[in-house]
Protein backbone atom coordinates (compact mmCIF):
# COMPACT_ATOMS: atom_id res chain seq x y z
CA UNK A 1 0.00 0.00 0.00
CA UNK A 2 1.17 3.79 -0.77
CA UNK A 3 2.86 4.07 3.11
CA UNK A 4 2.12 7.81 2.24
CA UNK A 5 -1.82 7.75 1.31
CA UNK A 6 -1.92 4.93 4.95
CA UNK A 7 -0.51 7.91 7.24
CA UNK A 8 -3.12 10.12 5.55
CA UNK A 9 -5.73 8.25 6.52
CA UNK A 10 -4.68 7.65 9.94
CA UNK A 11 -3.22 11.08 10.60
CA UNK A 12 -6.72 12.45 9.47
CA UNK A 13 -8.51 10.50 12.85
CA UNK A 14 -7.94 12.81 16.03
CA UNK A 15 -6.83 10.38 18.29
CA UNK A 16 -5.55 12.58 21.58
CA UNK A 17 -4.77 10.11 24.51
CA UNK A 18 -7.35 7.92 25.70
CA UNK A 19 -9.12 9.05 22.37
CA UNK A 20 -8.18 6.83 20.40
CA UNK A 21 -10.79 4.61 19.55
CA UNK A 22 -11.35 5.56 15.92
CA UNK A 23 -8.30 5.18 14.99
CA UNK A 24 -7.42 1.70 16.36
CA UNK A 25 -10.83 1.23 14.71
CA UNK A 26 -9.44 2.38 11.57
CA UNK A 27 -6.44 -0.04 11.97
CA UNK A 28 -8.49 -2.76 12.67
CA UNK A 29 -10.67 -2.34 9.15
CA UNK A 30 -6.65 -2.90 7.40
CA UNK A 31 -6.16 -5.62 9.23
CA UNK A 32 -9.53 -7.30 8.20
CA UNK A 33 -9.21 -6.29 4.56
CA UNK A 34 -5.76 -7.91 4.49
CA UNK A 35 -6.26 -10.69 6.06
CA UNK A 36 -4.57 -9.92 9.41
CA UNK A 37 -4.78 -11.30 12.49
CA UNK A 38 -5.27 -8.44 15.11
CA UNK A 39 -7.23 -7.89 18.45
CA UNK A 40 -7.85 -5.25 21.28
CA UNK A 41 -6.27 -6.60 24.04
CA UNK A 42 -7.77 -5.24 27.91
CA UNK A 43 -6.55 -1.70 27.76
CA UNK A 44 -7.42 -1.88 24.29
CA UNK A 45 -4.12 -1.76 22.90
CA UNK A 46 -4.14 -2.92 19.78
CA UNK A 47 -1.93 -6.13 18.59
CA UNK A 48 -1.06 -7.69 15.34
CA UNK A 49 1.04 -11.25 14.78
CA UNK A 50 2.05 -12.40 11.82
CA UNK A 51 2.84 -16.16 12.44
CA UNK A 52 6.36 -17.32 11.39
CA UNK A 53 6.47 -19.41 8.04
CA UNK A 54 10.27 -20.77 8.66
CA UNK A 55 11.66 -22.51 12.12
CA UNK A 56 14.66 -21.31 13.34
CA UNK A 57 14.30 -17.57 13.86
CA UNK A 58 12.59 -15.49 16.62
CA UNK A 59 9.64 -13.34 15.37
CA UNK A 60 10.40 -9.25 15.44
CA UNK A 61 8.71 -6.77 17.25
CA UNK A 62 7.64 -3.20 16.28
CA UNK A 63 5.60 -1.02 18.72
CA UNK A 64 3.89 2.35 17.73
CA UNK A 65 1.46 4.91 19.85
CA UNK A 66 -1.80 6.02 18.13
CA UNK A 67 -1.97 8.95 20.36
CA UNK A 68 -1.54 12.36 19.63
CA UNK A 69 -0.74 15.64 21.17
CA UNK A 70 -3.76 17.86 20.77
CA UNK A 71 -7.39 17.62 20.87
CA UNK A 72 -10.05 16.21 19.07
CA UNK A 73 -11.00 18.69 16.50
CA UNK A 74 -10.43 18.24 12.86
CA UNK A 75 -7.59 17.43 11.36
CA UNK A 76 -7.38 19.15 7.74
CA UNK A 77 -4.19 17.87 6.19
CA UNK A 78 -2.46 19.99 3.84
CA UNK A 79 0.61 19.55 1.25
CA UNK A 80 3.19 22.38 1.51
CA UNK A 81 3.50 24.56 -1.73
CA UNK A 82 6.51 23.13 -2.65
CA UNK A 83 5.22 19.51 -2.13
CA UNK A 84 7.89 18.32 -0.03
CA UNK A 85 5.77 18.19 3.26
CA UNK A 86 2.71 17.56 4.78
CA UNK A 87 0.93 19.35 7.24
CA UNK A 88 -2.29 20.93 8.55
CA UNK A 89 -3.92 24.46 8.44
CA UNK A 90 -2.38 25.65 11.55
CA UNK A 91 -4.76 24.64 13.70
CA UNK A 92 -4.08 21.87 15.52
CA UNK A 93 -0.97 19.12 15.77
CA UNK A 94 -0.45 16.75 12.03
CA UNK A 95 0.11 14.41 14.87
CA UNK A 96 2.90 12.57 12.60
CA UNK A 97 4.23 11.70 16.31
CA UNK A 98 3.16 8.49 16.19
CA UNK A 99 1.11 8.10 13.00
CA UNK A 100 4.30 8.29 11.00
CA UNK A 101 5.43 5.09 13.15
CA UNK A 102 1.65 3.47 13.09
CA UNK A 103 1.84 3.85 9.08
CA UNK A 104 5.33 2.14 8.55
CA UNK A 105 4.64 -0.97 11.25
CA UNK A 106 1.41 -1.12 9.78
CA UNK A 107 2.29 -1.22 6.10
CA UNK A 108 4.98 -4.31 6.99
CA UNK A 109 2.45 -5.97 8.22
CA UNK A 110 0.25 -5.51 4.94
CA UNK A 111 3.32 -6.29 2.56
CA UNK A 112 4.03 -9.38 4.50
CA UNK A 113 0.11 -10.47 3.86
CA UNK A 114 0.05 -9.82 0.10
CA UNK A 115 3.81 -11.28 0.07
CA UNK A 116 3.08 -15.02 1.41
CA UNK A 117 6.59 -15.95 -0.19
CA UNK A 118 8.92 -14.07 1.91
CA UNK A 119 9.88 -16.36 4.68
CA UNK A 120 10.34 -15.28 8.27
CA UNK A 121 10.26 -15.90 12.02
CA UNK A 122 7.37 -14.24 12.53
CA UNK A 123 6.03 -10.31 13.01
CA UNK A 124 4.45 -8.97 15.87
CA UNK A 125 3.10 -5.61 16.54
CA UNK A 126 1.98 -3.39 19.45
CA UNK A 127 -0.15 -0.23 18.87
CA UNK A 128 -1.07 1.69 22.31
CA UNK A 129 -2.68 4.30 23.91
CA UNK A 130 -2.08 7.20 26.32
CA UNK A 131 1.53 7.37 25.53
CA UNK A 132 1.80 11.34 25.23
CA UNK A 133 0.63 11.88 28.96
CA UNK A 134 0.59 8.70 31.25
CA UNK A 135 2.05 6.05 29.26
CA UNK A 136 -0.83 3.77 30.40
CA UNK A 137 -0.93 1.80 27.48
CA UNK A 138 2.44 0.20 27.29
CA UNK A 139 2.16 -0.24 31.41
CA UNK A 140 -1.04 -2.12 30.61
CA UNK A 141 0.23 -4.58 27.76
CA UNK A 142 0.98 -8.51 29.19
CA UNK A 143 4.40 -8.86 27.59
CA UNK A 144 3.96 -12.45 28.73
CA UNK A 145 2.16 -12.99 25.49
CA UNK A 146 5.10 -11.68 22.98
CA UNK A 147 7.31 -14.05 21.93
CA UNK A 148 10.15 -10.98 20.15
CA UNK A 149 13.31 -10.07 21.95
CA UNK A 150 14.26 -7.55 19.56
CA UNK A 151 12.13 -4.32 19.48
CA UNK A 152 12.25 -1.58 16.93
CA UNK A 153 10.00 1.29 18.63
CA UNK A 154 9.08 3.46 15.87
CA UNK A 155 8.84 7.04 17.59
CA UNK A 156 12.06 9.03 16.73
CA UNK A 157 11.35 12.44 14.95
CA UNK A 158 14.23 12.11 12.09
CA UNK A 159 14.80 9.58 9.86
CA UNK A 160 17.71 7.34 10.47
CA UNK A 161 18.09 7.91 14.21
CA UNK A 162 19.20 4.65 15.62
CA UNK A 163 18.84 5.32 18.99
CA UNK A 164 20.40 2.50 21.84
CA UNK A 165 19.76 3.74 25.09
CA UNK A 166 17.67 6.25 26.95
CA UNK A 167 17.53 8.78 30.30
CA UNK A 168 15.90 7.14 32.98
CA UNK A 169 13.88 9.62 35.10
CA UNK A 170 13.98 10.49 38.86
CA UNK A 171 12.62 13.01 41.06
CA UNK A 172 14.22 14.64 43.42
CA UNK A 173 12.36 16.64 46.66
CA UNK A 174 14.80 18.45 49.16
CA UNK A 175 13.22 19.78 51.87
CA UNK A 176 14.40 22.32 54.52
CA UNK A 177 13.30 23.05 57.84
CA UNK A 178 14.12 25.05 60.71
CA UNK A 179 13.67 25.12 64.38
CA UNK A 180 12.41 28.74 64.83
CA UNK A 181 10.32 31.03 63.36
CA UNK A 182 9.17 34.46 63.85
CA UNK A 183 8.28 38.11 62.87
CA UNK A 184 9.58 39.21 60.23
CA UNK A 185 10.33 42.41 61.98
CA UNK A 186 10.25 42.01 65.44
CA UNK A 187 12.60 38.79 65.51
CA UNK A 188 14.66 39.58 62.83
CA UNK A 189 17.57 40.76 64.34
CA UNK A 190 17.70 37.10 66.54
CA UNK A 191 20.79 35.22 64.78
CA UNK A 192 19.26 31.73 65.68
CA UNK A 193 15.77 32.73 63.63
CA UNK A 194 17.08 31.41 60.73
CA UNK A 195 15.08 31.57 57.33
CA UNK A 196 14.25 28.02 55.40
CA UNK A 197 14.10 29.92 52.18
CA UNK A 198 17.77 31.62 52.45
CA UNK A 199 18.94 28.29 53.75
CA UNK A 200 17.22 26.89 50.78
CA UNK A 201 18.75 28.87 48.20
CA UNK A 202 22.52 28.86 49.47
CA UNK A 203 22.48 24.97 49.84
CA UNK A 204 20.41 25.10 46.07
CA UNK A 205 23.56 26.76 44.79
CA UNK A 206 26.13 24.30 45.87
CA UNK A 207 24.11 21.41 44.49
CA UNK A 208 24.85 20.43 41.33
CA UNK A 209 22.76 21.47 38.03
CA UNK A 210 23.23 21.09 34.36
CA UNK A 211 25.28 18.77 33.04
CA UNK A 212 26.75 16.55 34.89
CA UNK A 213 28.11 13.24 31.95
CA UNK A 214 29.09 13.57 28.30
CA UNK A 215 29.99 10.92 26.00
CA UNK A 216 31.17 11.01 22.36
CA UNK A 217 29.38 14.05 22.27
CA UNK A 218 26.05 13.15 23.78
CA UNK A 219 24.92 13.94 26.82
CA UNK A 220 24.49 11.04 29.22
CA UNK A 221 23.59 12.41 32.92
CA UNK A 222 21.92 15.42 33.91
CA UNK A 223 20.17 17.24 36.61
CA UNK A 224 17.63 20.30 36.64
CA UNK A 225 16.21 22.35 39.23
CA UNK A 226 12.61 22.50 38.67
CA UNK A 227 11.42 24.82 41.08
CA UNK A 228 11.67 26.62 44.72
CA UNK A 229 9.30 27.03 47.00
CA UNK A 230 8.63 28.84 50.19
CA UNK A 231 6.14 31.14 52.31
CA UNK A 232 3.23 29.60 50.82
CA UNK A 233 1.01 29.39 53.74
CA UNK A 234 -2.20 27.68 54.10
CA UNK A 235 -4.17 31.38 54.25
CA UNK A 236 -2.31 32.64 51.06
CA UNK A 237 -3.37 29.23 49.21
CA UNK A 238 -6.74 29.67 50.39
CA UNK A 239 -6.80 32.76 49.75
CA UNK A 240 -5.66 32.18 45.71
CA UNK A 241 -7.59 29.61 45.07
CA UNK A 242 -11.11 31.83 46.38
CA UNK A 243 -9.69 34.29 43.29
CA UNK A 244 -12.05 33.29 40.29
CA UNK A 245 -9.67 34.62 37.69
CA UNK A 246 -6.01 34.19 38.10
CA UNK A 247 -3.42 36.55 36.54
CA UNK A 248 -0.71 35.31 34.43
CA UNK A 249 2.13 34.17 34.25
CA UNK A 250 0.66 32.17 37.44
CA UNK A 251 4.30 32.09 38.88
CA UNK A 252 4.40 35.63 39.59
CA UNK A 253 0.49 35.53 41.36
CA UNK A 254 1.87 32.72 43.74
CA UNK A 255 4.69 34.25 44.69
CA UNK A 256 2.43 38.03 45.54
CA UNK A 257 -0.03 35.20 47.79
CA UNK A 258 3.54 34.26 49.70
CA UNK A 259 4.36 35.70 53.04
CA UNK A 260 6.87 38.18 53.86
CA UNK A 261 6.19 39.46 57.27
CA UNK A 262 7.48 35.70 58.63
CA UNK A 263 10.55 33.94 58.49
CA UNK A 264 10.34 31.11 56.84
CA UNK A 265 10.38 27.39 58.92
CA UNK A 266 10.45 25.68 55.49
CA UNK A 267 11.36 25.59 51.91
CA UNK A 268 11.06 23.18 49.58
CA UNK A 269 13.22 22.27 46.05
CA UNK A 270 12.21 20.15 43.08
CA UNK A 271 14.82 18.85 40.89
CA UNK A 272 14.44 16.24 37.88
CA UNK A 273 17.28 14.06 37.38
CA UNK A 274 17.98 12.09 34.17
CA UNK A 275 20.77 9.56 33.13
CA UNK A 276 21.11 6.36 30.75
CA UNK A 277 23.95 4.98 33.16
CA UNK A 278 22.62 3.89 36.54
CA UNK A 279 26.18 4.72 37.48
CA UNK A 280 26.43 7.95 37.33
CA UNK A 281 23.28 8.69 38.43
CA UNK A 282 24.16 7.22 42.19
CA UNK A 283 27.47 9.69 41.71
CA UNK A 284 25.17 12.69 41.10
CA UNK A 285 22.70 11.72 43.90
CA UNK A 286 25.64 11.09 46.28
CA UNK A 287 27.01 14.58 45.55
CA UNK A 288 23.62 15.93 46.06
CA UNK A 289 23.78 14.07 49.72
CA UNK A 290 27.11 15.10 50.49
CA UNK A 291 26.38 18.94 50.30
CA UNK A 292 22.92 17.82 52.48
CA UNK A 293 25.31 16.21 54.89
CA UNK A 294 27.44 18.92 55.29
CA UNK A 295 24.77 21.69 55.61
CA UNK A 296 22.64 19.76 57.99
CA UNK A 297 26.37 19.29 60.41
CA UNK A 298 26.75 23.14 59.87
CA UNK A 299 23.22 23.88 60.93
CA UNK A 300 22.46 21.37 63.81
CA UNK A 301 19.79 22.04 66.20
CA UNK A 302 18.61 24.80 63.86
CA UNK A 303 18.16 23.58 60.93
CA UNK A 304 17.81 20.18 59.07
CA UNK A 305 17.49 19.05 55.47
CA UNK A 306 16.44 16.02 53.67
CA UNK A 307 16.31 14.57 50.08
CA UNK A 308 13.62 12.02 49.00
CA UNK A 309 13.57 10.36 45.43
CA UNK A 310 11.05 8.82 43.47
CA UNK A 311 11.65 6.71 40.19
CA UNK A 312 9.53 8.06 37.64
CA UNK A 313 11.16 5.88 34.91
CA UNK A 314 13.79 3.65 34.70
CA UNK A 315 16.65 4.27 32.32
CA UNK A 316 17.01 1.81 28.93
CA UNK A 317 20.74 0.75 28.68
CA UNK A 318 22.49 0.02 26.12
CA UNK A 319 22.24 -3.64 25.70
CA UNK A 320 25.89 -5.47 24.91
CA UNK A 321 24.13 -7.20 21.87
CA UNK A 322 24.91 -5.61 18.45
CA UNK A 323 23.08 -7.78 16.43
CA UNK A 324 20.43 -5.34 15.22
CA UNK A 325 22.42 -2.42 15.07
CA UNK A 326 24.89 -4.49 12.65
CA UNK A 327 21.39 -5.57 10.39
CA UNK A 328 20.44 -1.71 10.59
CA UNK A 329 24.01 -1.07 9.14
CA UNK A 330 23.17 -2.93 6.59
CA UNK A 331 19.86 -2.15 5.83
CA UNK A 332 20.26 1.09 5.86
CA UNK A 333 23.35 0.40 3.05
CA UNK A 334 20.84 -0.95 0.83
CA UNK A 335 18.65 2.04 0.47
CA UNK A 336 21.40 4.59 0.64
CA UNK A 337 20.38 6.08 4.61
CA UNK A 338 22.88 7.21 6.75
CA UNK A 339 22.01 6.04 10.53
CA UNK A 340 22.56 8.03 13.59
CA UNK A 341 23.56 5.16 16.20
CA UNK A 342 22.95 7.19 19.79
CA UNK A 343 21.97 7.51 22.83
CA UNK A 344 18.68 10.42 23.43
CA UNK A 345 18.13 12.39 26.38
CA UNK A 346 14.48 11.58 26.97
CA UNK A 347 11.67 8.83 27.93
CA UNK A 348 10.03 6.84 25.72
CA UNK A 349 8.23 3.42 25.48
CA UNK A 350 11.89 1.68 24.59
CA UNK A 351 12.33 2.06 29.06
CA UNK A 352 9.39 0.32 29.62
CA UNK A 353 10.13 -2.72 27.43
CA UNK A 354 13.83 -3.04 28.34
CA UNK A 355 12.64 -3.31 32.12
CA UNK A 356 10.34 -6.02 31.22
CA UNK A 357 10.46 -9.85 29.81
CA UNK A 358 8.71 -11.46 27.57
CA UNK A 359 6.97 -14.94 27.51
CA UNK A 360 10.23 -16.82 27.65
CA UNK A 361 11.00 -15.06 30.51
CA UNK A 362 13.71 -12.88 27.86
CA UNK A 363 14.47 -9.13 28.59
CA UNK A 364 13.22 -7.45 25.63
CA UNK A 365 16.24 -5.61 23.59
CA UNK A 366 14.60 -2.27 22.49
CA UNK A 367 15.84 0.15 19.71
CA UNK A 368 14.41 4.07 19.31
CA UNK A 369 14.09 4.29 15.33
CA UNK A 370 13.41 7.06 13.48
CA UNK A 371 10.99 6.33 10.24
CA UNK A 372 10.45 10.22 9.24
CA UNK A 373 11.57 13.77 9.60
CA UNK A 374 9.53 16.01 11.60
CA UNK A 375 9.59 19.30 12.31
CA UNK A 376 7.78 21.81 15.11
CA UNK A 377 6.29 18.11 16.42
CA UNK A 378 3.47 18.63 19.30
CA UNK A 379 2.92 22.29 17.66
CA UNK A 380 0.68 23.52 15.13
CA UNK A 381 3.45 24.14 12.76
CA UNK A 382 3.94 20.45 12.84
CA UNK A 383 5.13 18.75 9.03
CA UNK A 384 6.65 15.73 8.11
CA UNK A 385 9.12 15.69 4.78
CA UNK A 386 7.11 13.42 2.62
CA UNK A 387 10.23 11.71 0.89
CA UNK A 388 11.73 10.88 4.56
CA UNK A 389 8.39 8.81 5.59
CA UNK A 390 8.93 7.06 1.89
CA UNK A 391 12.34 5.86 2.87
CA UNK A 392 11.75 5.33 6.40
CA UNK A 393 9.16 2.58 5.49
CA UNK A 394 11.91 1.10 3.44
CA UNK A 395 14.60 1.33 6.06
CA UNK A 396 11.89 -0.93 8.37
CA UNK A 397 11.63 -3.46 5.99
CA UNK A 398 14.92 -3.94 4.42
CA UNK A 399 15.69 -3.82 8.51
CA UNK A 400 12.70 -6.60 8.99
CA UNK A 401 14.12 -8.91 5.91
CA UNK A 402 17.72 -8.60 6.46
CA UNK A 403 16.88 -9.90 10.60
CA UNK A 404 15.21 -12.73 8.47
CA UNK A 405 18.30 -13.94 6.47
Amino acid sequence: MDIVELFKSLAEIPSPSLGEKDVSKKIMEYTYINGINAYLDSYENVIIKIPKNTEGKLPLLLSSHMDVVGNSSKVNICTSEDGKFLETDKTRTLGADDKAGVACALNLAIFLAKNPQIKHGGLEIVFTRDEETNMSGINNIDFSTLESEDVLVLDSDALGNFEIAGAGYTKVDIEVTTALGGHSGNDIADKKRYNAAKLMADLVSKLPNGLYKKENGYTITSCNLGSIVAGATDIGIERLLDKKEIEKPYSKTLVSFCADNIINTCAFAHYSLRSSVKKYENELLSKFQKQIDKFNKKYQNFANAKMTTKVHMLPFEKSDNQNMANIAKIAAKKINLEIKVQPFHAGAETHIYANKLNKNNVKFRPILLGVANIYSMHSPNERMEVESLKKGFEFVKEIFLEYNK
